[in-house]
């Protein structure tokens, strides 16, 4: 067994029981999404990309997954993998980390940890590649994180990864596949309405908002569309310490990326790192398969199996046997 998993095993140990004597933690902290930005879109700002079609430059991108291995109405137990891809050119590498969470409390408390806890390790491996992969060219190749530019908080990623990024000047960029939070004066999607304003088959608009360290936010938030074979377009956050250079040049190079048909308009390496972060059945079944021997050998399997059965039914008149057969990616706890 790998031993963070023994490790991970023994916390939820420690957890659950600590549950089973004093009860579930009542009540939960909100934690904010990224702030409203209302814009009224500027034609000024767009500026057409350069369509890149190979390139010999390394991207790498980091993602994380969650699914439900256990829960009750008070309590969850979660297999959290990340994982990364490398793309060059034609040449693929990869990679994941796997770690099993415990959360207690309601469910909204739960899904708080559990975001929190994903940026973390995203965070974690991102940093661990930029420091021990031998193929990384810091001063070339990108870095493409999934999400905003919201660093050093809850629910954000890691200040140490953007720290060394910075003092290496690696090309870090986050890519979020959607933005509600973005809206133009009249309170419409603000991505939608900038695609309106132009005929360029490819192009970014920056900045939507300059970086903010007030707020958290350490990049200058733009939009991208990558593709002239499709209308989607991407927040793309640059961070501040990159936006000084010519924007539209940093980011051609990413259109290399976004032709494959499994995602058209999105950079490949993000779809891998998101794929490769999906962990079979087979591997599901065997968490549990060790949980529940766990809670055995710590006398707790009779009252959380219980609590497991109180919670269920539902599911099982639609005929899921196991948590993790009905959930959205990252979602259901």
């Amino acid at each position: 067994m790998d031993d963070r998993i023994s490790e991970d095993l023994a916390e939820m140990k420690k957890k659950l029981s600590e549950y089973v004597d004093k009860g579930r933690v009542v009540g939960y902290t909100e934690v904010r999404e990224g702030p409203v930005i209302t814009v009224k879109p500027d034609k000024m700002k767009i500026k057409p990309l350069k369509k890149v079609s190979t390139c010999n430059i390394g991207f790498v991108a980091v993602d994380c997954s969650t699914r439900t291995l256990k829960r009750a109405n008070n309590w969850g137990i979660y297999l959290l993998r990340s994982a990364y891809a490398l793309v060059k050119g034609r040449d693929v590498d990869w990679a994941y980390e796997e770690r099993m969470f415990t959360a207690t409390g309601d469910a909204h408390l739960r899904r708080n940890q559990l975001a929190t806890m994903r940026f973390e390790y995203e965070s974690e491996l991102a940093l661990h590649f930029c420091r021990e992969h031998k193929q990384f060219d810091e001063k070339q190749d990108y870095l493409l994180l999934d999400g905003a530019s919201y660093f050093g908080t809850e629910r954000r990623f890691s200040l140490n990864l953007y720290k060394e990024s910075e003092r290496k000047g690696i090309r870090l960029f986050t890519i979020a596949k959607q933005s509600p939070s973005l809206m133009d004066e009249k309170g419409r999607d603000f991505m939608s309405a900038v695609n309106m304003f132009t005929a360029e088959p490819i192009w970014v608009y920056h900045p939507v908002k300059k970086a903010d360290f007030h707020e958290s936010l350490y990049g200058d938030i733009a939009v991208v569309k990558l593709s002239p074979s499709t209308f989607r377009t991407f927040r793309c956050d640059i961070m501040e310490y990159l936006s000084n250079s010519e924007v539209h040049e940093l980011i051609s190079p990413i259109t290399s990326l976004s032709e494959d048909p499994r995602c058209l308009g999105y950079p490949v390496a993000l779809w891998l790192a998101h794929d490769f972060s999906a962990p079979s059945d087979a591997k599901l079944l065997h968490c549990c398969e060790q949980i529940e021997r766990t809670w055995d050998e710590a006398g707790l399997l009779d009252v959380l199996h219980r609590e497991e059965l109180s919670c269920s039914f539902a599911d099982e008149i639609h005929g899921i046997r196991y948590a993790f057969q009905r959930e959205w990616w990252g979602d259901y706890v």
